[in-house]
């Protein structure tokens, strides 16, 4: 069988995928995108239905999206504030969106969504759905779809979202097991959300409320064994556990919805390319939720790579792999960094931690550039505007 040749092979169609195909619009590059997840009568743009999971998009990955045409449909919930606090102890601080001039700090969206807007949005890659790339050489890609085997001779190959194809090359993959499970759900409670997120530190780990429609997107996360615990109550039993762990500040949880859980680790490539090949969002790195950096520094992933793929005489080149990984290593390691000495900071019971901790929320709330810094830096990354 003869290999075709394409100058982009994405494999993984989820958002990070689907938003580079869209990036690389008017490009002049040949692009294929290949999706594991298939179609139903509804067409292509069904393909994520029943994925439930809530995304925080910071206001820098909107000003992405709508650049990719794919914004103005896309139903979300505004952040306007940020209430940050500990259980246990002392310290508080809000962060509010006039602290940088903006409207939002964020919206909340749902996967399925999210990923129907980008896949609606014009495009002239060529789209495959039900297909996964079960072979890689760097120089050929094996693709399988429901019609059968292609043969791609790609001048790149991107591993996107969660493809997994790359991890059979001898590339380091760093791993780290927090040890920690998060709980999903949508929930209702008595007060409405006022477009206000929650972030409220536990020694089990980071309960978040993000503002969701008329309730709120619920990521609990503990150890695995009380996730698994919370998973199995009724919905009654779980509202009061819920109401225990956060309190009383949006008065009584009145709903829950469907819950699911999810394994939480921090895992990413160490050396993020190889030949003629890169990996950017999940394939490149998974986060863990706290302060919700994951999805956003991936779609920086994809902005920053197709942005150099125009400029390129040779993309998939040594030089021009080497060029990615250098423009996306300072934000890729505060993204990292960030989240995982979150998570070592807070899911901790030691008494003189707390004590710092506390110390230095109550900081952040009187220092108002501090403030500043630290929401820009969740906006942005470690590099500023897109």
């Amino acid at each position: 069988m003869s290999a075709e040749a394409v100058d982009i092979l994405i494999a993984g169609g989820g958002p990070v995928g689907a938003a580079l195909a869209l990036a690389l619009e008017g490009s002049g590059r040949s692009v294929v995108l290949a999706e594991a997840r298939g179609t139903d009568s509804s067409g292509p743009r069904s393909a994520a239905r029943g994925d439930a999971r809530a995304i925080a998009l910071s206001y820098s990955s909107r000003l992405i999206i709508e650049r990719l045409q794919a914004w103005s449909q896309l139903p979300v919930t505004p952040i306007e504030t940020i209430h940050i606090s500990q259980q246990g102890g002392f310290g508080r601080t809000v962060i509010r969106a006039a602290d940088c001039d903006l409207s939002a700090l964020g919206y909340v969206v749902n996967y399925t969504d999210l990923q129907q807007s980008l896949l609606a949005a014009p495009s002239t890659a060529e789209r495959l759905f039900g297909a996964k790339v079960a072979g890689f050489d760097g120089g050929e890609a094996i693709v399988q779809t429901a019609e059968g085997e292609r043969v791609f001779a790609p001048r790149l190959t991107v591993f996107a979202d969660g493809a997994r194809v790359a991890d059979d090359n001898d590339v380091p993959v760093y791993t780290k097991d927090y040890r920690q499970t998060a709980l999903v759900a949508w929930v209702k409670t008595e007060q409405e959300h006022n477009s206000r997120a929650w972030e409220r530190f536990t020694p089990d780990g980071p309960l978040a409320l993000l503002p969701h429609a008329s309730g709120h997107a619920l990521v609990w996360t503990s150890s695995p064994e009380r996730s698994a615990q919370l998973a199995a109550l009724d919905t009654a039993a779980f509202l009061f556990a819920l109401q225990t762990a956060f309190g009383e500040r949006l008065g009584a949880f009145t709903d829950a919805g469907a819950r699911s859980t999810f394994p939480l680790m921090l895992r990413y490539r160490r050396e993020e390319t190889q030949p003629r090949s890169v990996s950017v969002g999940n394939a490149a790195q998974s986060l863990h939720p706290v302060a919700g950096q994951g999805f956003n520094l991936g779609l920086r992933d994809a902005w920053e790579l197709a942005r150099l793929v125009r400029d390129a005489r040779e993309p998939g080149s040594a030089g021009f792999v080497d060029s990615y990984r250098r423009a996306r290593a300072l934000d890729r390691r505060a993204g990292i960094g960030f989240t995982d000495s979150l998570v070592g900071l807070f899911s901790n019971s030691n008494a003189l931690l707390g004590l710092g901790r506390g110390a230095g929320l109550l900081a952040l709330d009187l220092l108002p550039f501090a403030r500043r810094f630290v929401a820009r830096r969740m906006i942005y990354g470690a590099r500023g505007l897109p």
